[in-house]
């Protein structure tokens, strides 16, 4: 079928948003076992590396594929990798810094635009062409993930705007621009779990190195079994199984359309806080989870073609 790698491209990126969507209700369990929010990511980083080194990377070795040295790769790709995992580094510090300035649905408001970053980036750099019919799935999506965010805020809860957090949270969306635009044509001849390894490399370095240069409760999670669970778990089906499954999706179907399906995170995370953290599922967030829906299935009716990017092969002086 001419749809499928679209369908089963968009399906991947769906199943990457709901791993990245039960972060919130992860962390609102860690930080009640002792970590503090930079801690918590370098742990989920750590673990989410070791998930994708251990596991994914060698069975997939083990299986036939080729270990690529990205230091034998073309200069604008291992330039690429860089940027991505300085972006992803980047992204998580100051969705952090967002979150202890300013609340955390204004700093949600301010990141989830990154989609329509992404979109223009892409037609700027002439990746895919933007009609009527992604602006309308965009403009839908967006427009669902405010009804879902600011749902909560209507239903009574108080929020306090920072300048400056709202500027770290698009801060955070351009950095969520930068990897998806970088990943999306670079380093095309690293699987993407290894790819995935290096990028999440950089951010456990810095993120590790941040938690501990601040003071953080680093140690806690050989200290305390529930800690180490909550982060285990964080960077198993939180980090390195969507992060990875997202790179896949990126190069499977384009950064417009993965950005458009991305806004099921949202959705997911406040799904899941109703149901674990007994939070109110508010008629409008429920309202808004449908336009994410709708949005979702319009983005389907495009022509796969023009922006699909199938990963070209390893280079034969790059196997062993």
């Amino acid at each position: 079928m001419r749809d499928r790698p679209l369908l089963v491209g968009s399906l991947i990126v769906v199943l990457a948003a709901s791993g990245f969507g039960i972060l919130g209700p992860l962390a609102r369990f860690a930080y009640e076992a002792g970590l503090d929010p930079l801690t918590f990511v370098a742990w989920r980083a750590i673990f989410g590396l070791a998930l994708i080194v251990a596991v994914v990377v060698g069975v997939r070795i083990w299986r036939g594929t080729a270990l690529v040295n990205p230091f034998r790769l073309p200069l604008a790709d291992r330039l690429g990798i860089v940027a991505a995992g300085l972006a992803g580094l980047g992204l998580n510090v100051a969705m952090f810094f967002a979150f202890d300035l300013t609340s955390i649905a204004i700093a949600l408001l301010a990141f989830y635009t990154y989609p329509a970053f992404v979109a223009i980036a892409a037609a700027a750099l002439g990746h895919e062409r933007l009609d009527a019919l992604r602006v309308a799935a965009l403009g839908l999506a967006i427009g669902g993930m405010v009804l879902v965010v600011g749902g909560g805020l209507a239903s009574g809860g108080e929020a306090t705007v920072h300048p400056l957090g709202v500027l770290l949270g698009l801060a955070a969306a351009g950095g969520q621009t930068v990897f998806v635009t970088v990943s999306r044509t670079r380093f095309r001849t690293l699987p993407p779990e290894q790819a995935m390894a290096w990028i999440m490399g950089i951010t456990v370095v810095g993120c590790t190195g941040l938690a501990i240069a601040t003071g953080g409760p680093f140690g806690v999670v050989l200290q305390r079994s529930d800690a180490l669970a909550f982060a285990m778990l964080a960077g198993l089906v939180a980090a390195g199984i969507p992060s990875t499954l997202f790179l896949i999706g990126i190069r499977a179907i384009g950064g417009t359309r993965a950005g458009i399906l991305m806004l099921f995170e949202p959705l997911v995370g406040v799904t899941l806080a109703a149901l674990l953290l007994h939070e109110a599922l508010t008629p409008i967030q429920a309202l808004g989870g449908a336009a994410i829906l709708a949005a979702a299935m319009l983005i389907q009716l495009g022509s796969p073609t023009e922006e699909r990017i199938e990963p070209a092969g390893v280079p034969s002086a790059e196997r062993g």
